[in-house]
């Protein structure tokens, strides 16, 4: 232990493990007690005008889903509706309702565009507003590639150098990750960023040993340590690039705002190369402003906060935004795991204003690369959401903060409601084709009473339903062929609108698909099941077709049956669900197709799906790219576990980053070490003794020092 002794003294004398504590009280919030308002004198309101804003969006799309109940019920039955109609009508108001909502807030949206009014905030150029505010950039890692996420630092950091503005952020690597290889590997790439920045005294790296709360106990127990040095805190998500004059607006968007608790921004996907990664990334960048500056236009000072690529301050986060556990079990009690709606319904609550800034540049995010991914992290959100269910009576929140945990339950409810309309639909035509209709139900009179159907009426309500949900798409095509940059950027006005209409024939087939698994989850959900906390694939979608056929064969035999039922009730409802059941049907070959790079880089080529950012790269996004192959190089020169023994350096780092020993008497016992020590006196050799240890008592021998001398010594 001489030498890891000698080692730790050397990084402590060389290197700022942690700033010193600055301890900042995070007090639990209670949902039903009374609650404390913000004490300053700076309670924010919206706007002016903001109550003509939501009556417009929101009154609008009840407006329009009153005319489409009324033509329904002329669609169903001008005579009378029975059971099973009124069951079909209560489901088609609540969808219609749904997407009335989205296109009013849509045209919201473009309208604001056109008019220019995107920024409200009044953040210029970062040349104008540099400050000494100090503000921290939070990264809560788990699990991801620490290339990756290194890379991404370090291009920021050499942005902010570039920009005179280095000394207004430090950045924080906050760790909760528990497969011992990624975390060696954090450690290993967090030397090399700061060997190659210089910010040891301002890029620190911090590892939790228990993951409490997921990423909102990460971040709060940053802020209970940390928070009182740091005015503000920026979030970032492992994936997350943010330009140096992004992160200088904000910071002083903040110090000119003094009522505003956090501000959002409208992050742009980038570095999709799967054909499913770049249709979401060209969606976001062509209908995403529109669907951005319409909800700015109406939510107001009650804006919304989607977790990452958003600036807080710390002060009232710590003294409203405390979450509590929710009673019961899992998957609705326990930890609340959409947390970021929940902190900013609870600062609006206390008073403070939440803001988005839809047209602030330079902000940029990727997306999951293929659809398997993306329904594994919809899982997750899917049971968060969920939860809000028993975060929405809490006492004293804001109208618009409800119709926020309202549309977030919304988003994943709507899926089994669509998936039992369909099914409804198809039992109304079953029973219009088997069971024989009682032309005299009041004994006999002279007059016969005939079933009606309008079928023009059905036709014409089921084109303005489908206008009604395109709309937003059509808006986004409009607004981008209207700003030269932005059409350029996208392949001119032929190539983006080639580009909308492969987006929207993929997305339609793949919605059935997404219907079906959303619908397994909010099940799997209200049974008690919990979506757990998988980390996320960032590159690579492909999956092996046999896996992805042992997945998804009960949709693709699912869709088989209904499309013989619906054929033998009539080949024109076959012809009417053929859209639904040819994306259940494809599943399989759509998943491995869109998970696939080939594709995706094909259309790249051809001009296809394409977006400003590929057009002509952001710099941070450039030197980010290049800097993830030159990181991977590094190291996946030598094993992780490997490394850690044979760098003198690297271990001592290590060392020095250990929690303090056990407290006999105090501290419970850590059965995953006491196993792990047995294995290791058992194991002959440094890789028997790998291959004997389970990842979790991996991570328990390297977080003690006493295993890291006995895997030092077969090492």
């Amino acid at each position: 232990m001489d030498a890891l002794t000698i080692t730790r003294e050397e990084v402590e004398r060389d290197f700022r493990l942690l700033p010193d504590d600055a301890p900042l009280a995070m007090p639990v919030q209670s949902l039903h007690a009374a609650y404390e308002r913000a004490h300053d004198g700076r309670i924010a309101t919206s706007p002016r005008g903001i109550a003509f804003r939501r009556f417009a969006v929101i009154g609008g799309a009840l407006a329009m889903t009153c005319v489409a109940a009324y033509q329904m019920v002329r669609v169903l039955d001008a005579d009378g509706i029975n059971i099973l109609e009124l069951f079909i009508l209560a489901l088609f108001v609540t969808l219609f309702g749904w997407i009335a909502l989205a296109f009013t807030s849509a045209v919201a949206g473009f309208l604001s565009l056109a008019a220019g009014h995107g920024d409200t905030l009044g953040v210029v150029t970062a040349a104008e507003h540099k400050t000494a505010t100090r503000t921290a950039i939070l990264v809560p890692v788990y699990n991801e590639s620490a290339a990756r996420v290194m890379a991404g630092l370090q291009a920021i950091d050499e942005e902010l150098r570039r920009a005179d503005a280095a000394d207004m952020f430090d950045i924080f690597i906050l760790s909760d990750s528990t497969n011992p290889e990624r975390w060696i590997e954090e450690e290993a790439a967090f030397l090399l960023l700061r060997d190659r920045t210089g910010g040891h005294d301002r890029i620190f790296y911090r590892r939790r040993l228990v993951n409490t709360a997921r990423k909102s106990g990460n971040i709060a127990d940053w802020v209970t340590r940390f928070g009182a040095a740091y005015p503000f805190m920026l979030i970032l998500d492992a994936d997350s690039v943010m330009t140096a004059d992004a992160l200088v607006r904000l910071a002083a968007a903040m110090e000119r705002h003094p009522g505003v608790a956090l501000i959002q921004t409208l992050p742009t996907i980038v570095n999709g190369r799967t054909l499913f990664a770049r249709m979401q990334q060209f969606a976001g960048r062509v209908y995403g402003p529109v669907i951005a500056h319409g909800i700015a236009w109406w939510h107001g000072a009650e804006g919304n906060y989607w977790g990452h690529n958003a600036i807080i301050r710390t002060r009232a986060f710590a003294a409203h935004a405390g979450l509590p556990e929710l009673p019961g079990r899992k998957p609705f009690g326990g930890h609340i795991m959409s947390h970021d709606f929940v902190e900013a319904a609870l600062l609006r609550r206390a008073g403070w204003a939440i803001r988005m800034a839809p047209s602030l540049a330079g902000s940029y995010e990727e997306t999951p690369p293929s659809l398997p991914d993306l329904a594994s992290r919809d899982r997750r959100w899917c049971q968060g959401n969920l939860q809000h269910a028993a975060v929405l009576p809490a006492r004293g929140l804001h109208p618009v903060s409800r119709l926020h945990m309202l549309m977030g339950i919304g988003s994943y409810v709507t899926a089994p409601i669509w998936l039992v309309f369909l099914l409804a639909g198809i039992l109304l035509s079953l029973r219009a084709r088997f069971v024989t209709p009682d032309y005299f139900p009041n004994g006999h009179t002279l007059f016969p009473v005939w079933p009606t159907v309008d079928p023009v009426r059905s036709k014409w309500l089921f084109i303005g339903t489908m206008a009604v949900l395109l709309a937003p798409k059509l808006l986004g095509l409009i607004a981008t062929l209207l700003d030269p940059a932005t059409r350029r950027g996208c392949g001119g006005a032929i190539r983006t609108t080639v580009s909308l209409l492969i987006e929207t024939v993929l997305a339609a087939l793949l919605a059935p698909v997404m219907m079906m698994l959303q619908s397994v989850a909010v099940a799997d959900a209200l049974s008690g099941r919990d979506g757990g906390w998988n980390p996320q694939r960032r590159e690579d979608g492909s999956t092996p077709f046999g896996a992805l056929v042992r997945r998804y064969w009960r949709g693709t035999l699912f869709a088989i049956v209904l499309t013989v039922a619906s054929y033998e009730v009539s080949p024109l409802l076959a012809l009417w669900m053929s859209p639904v059941l040819a994306g259940l049907m494809l599943a399989v070959p759509l998943i491995a197709l869109t998970g696939a790079a080939g594709p995706g880089t094909a259309l790249r080529r051809l001009g296809l799906l394409r977006t400003p950012e590929e057009h002509a790269e952001p710099a941070v996004l450039t030197r980010a790219r290049s800097l993830v192959a030159d990181y991977k190089r590094v190291l996946e020169a030598e094993p992780a576990m490997r490394r850690l023994f044979a760098d003198v350096r690297l271990l001592g780092f290590h060392h020095a980053t250990l929690a303090p020993p056990r407290r006999r008497g105090v501290d419970p016992i850590n059965a995953a070490l006491v196993v792990g020590l047995a294995k290791l006196d058992d194991a002959e050799t440094f890789d028997e003794a790998l291959a004997m240890l389970t990842d979790e008592e991996k991570a328990a021998v390297l977080a003690s020092a006493e295993g890291l001398e006995r895997l030092g010594a077969l090492a």
